[in-house]
């Protein structure tokens, strides 16, 4: 099955899914897989909308890093409540250092 590491989501009404993520997949998928609502993924993982974008915790934001370029673009375009921590999920891998990242889901994804 692999190495897990568990993702803490946080939805707009402040309910918590922890969930246990595969090491290797993104933040993204996993929310997708385990039915988490708030993370809508149009594009499927590509890069391509802004519909995963989540809120990282101020702790993990330094090991989840910043946006790439093309993350960087779609976050200007497409989100309407940019935080210093935005990021789009599924930009992001789950590794052992992730552990216990927490993330919060807008209340509307653009």
């Amino acid at each position: 099955m692999g190495t897990l590491s568990k993702v803490i989501y946080i939805d707009s009404a402040g309910r918590e899914y922890a969930v246990d993520a595969t090491v290797g997949d993104t933040v993204m998928a996993t929310a997708v897989r385990n039915g988490v609502p708030g993370i809508v993924a149009e594009c499927g993982g590509n890069c391509s909308c802004a519909t995963c974008h989540v809120w990282v915790s101020e702790e993990f934001a330094p090991v989840v890093g910043p946006p790439n370029d093309m993350e960087e673009d779609l976050l200007d375009m497409g989100v309407s409540d940019r935080r210093s921590t935005s990021r789009l999920s599924c930009q992001i891998r789950i590794t052992e250092a992730l552990d216990g990242l927490t993330v919060e889901i807008p209340p509307e994804q653009p």
